[in-house]
């Protein structure tokens, strides 16, 4: 199958390594993927902030941009999420019927890796390798506005040699939400304490999820405590192999750490 992948701002100019586990995976499960050079943002940050008529011409590129391709991949939840769930809106603020059939049509070709290993490649073991312990967050657009439920530990289960542990409380919010996390800083860093203290009760190695925006919140909050547990995007465990492990940039530890010192409502 021939892919296009929707690399997203954040992805392309921070954490690049999860748009190239991307194309990794999905070449060794014998599929091409292409990366249109004219993508370019979705707009979610312009929408978010009451800028939406900014929006329009974004969504109009995104269409002339991804339209001739049977399949896209999101490399981020939450521009997913802006796609298929906001740009009708403003196709609907343009009073735009042609905006809203393609939106429409494109939309509905747009996936969340988890979305497309299983429910377009058919795919639940992607044949990974990752020797570590790992907890999975599952972040609020994937969650509450894709959807996507279990898919992304579905995968993670079928990874060898992977402890995969459970996260207390898993679906509360981890306070990032963008622009959230700069208007609201004080409440944004509580609600990110009480999702470290929930991570670290399940003394993992690594906390995953399928947007970088959280887990970058996740960890500058365990960095700064110096906790010793990493954030890494599922994309990034699934491309490893045993043959050819997936190069992370840097060592997992193995770490002993008294939970308690990272109880809930500590700041």
């Amino acid at each position: 199958m021939r892919i296009a992948l929707f690399i997203a701002c954040f992805n392309d100019v921070m954490y690049p390594t999860t748009g190239k586990a991307m194309v990794r995976l999905l070449r060794r499960l014998g599929h091409e993927v292409v990366f249109p050079t004219s993508q370019t943002c979705c707009g979610q940050m312009h929408f978010n902030t009451g800028y939406q008529d900014d929006c329009i011409p974004l969504a109009e590129r995104f269409c002339d941009t991804f339209d001739e391709y049977d399949v896209v991949l999101a490399a981020s939840g939450s521009c997913a999420s802006m796609v298929k769930e906001y740009y009708p809106a403003l196709a609907q603020r343009k009073h735009s019927t042609a905006l809203a059939n393609r939106v429409d049509s494109v939309g509905s070709r747009v996936y969340e890796l988890s979305e497309l290993l299983i429910d377009v490649l058919d795919v639940t073991d992607t044949g990974s390798y990752f020797p570590h312990t790992v907890t999975y967050h599952p972040t609020c657009h994937t969650l509450r506005m894709l959807k996507i439920g279990d898919r992304p530990i579905r995968l993670l289960r079928n990874v060898s040699e992977i402890d995969l542990v459970d996260l207390p409380d898993a679906e509360e919010c981890c306070g990032f939400g963008g622009t959230f996390s700069i208007k609201n800083g004080d409440t944004s860093s509580a609600m990110g304490t009480d999702k470290i203290a929930n991570v670290m009760a399940t003394k993992a190695e690594i906390v995953t999820a399928a947007d970088n925006s959280c887990l970058m919140h996740m960890g500058g909050i365990l960095s700064r405590s110096r906790a010793g547990l990493r954030p890494l995007h599922y994309a990034e465990i699934l491309a490893s192999t045993e043959e050819e492990p997936y190069d992370t940039g840097e060592p997992i530890p193995t770490v002993e750490r008294p939970v308690q010192e990272y109880a809930r409502g500590t700041r």
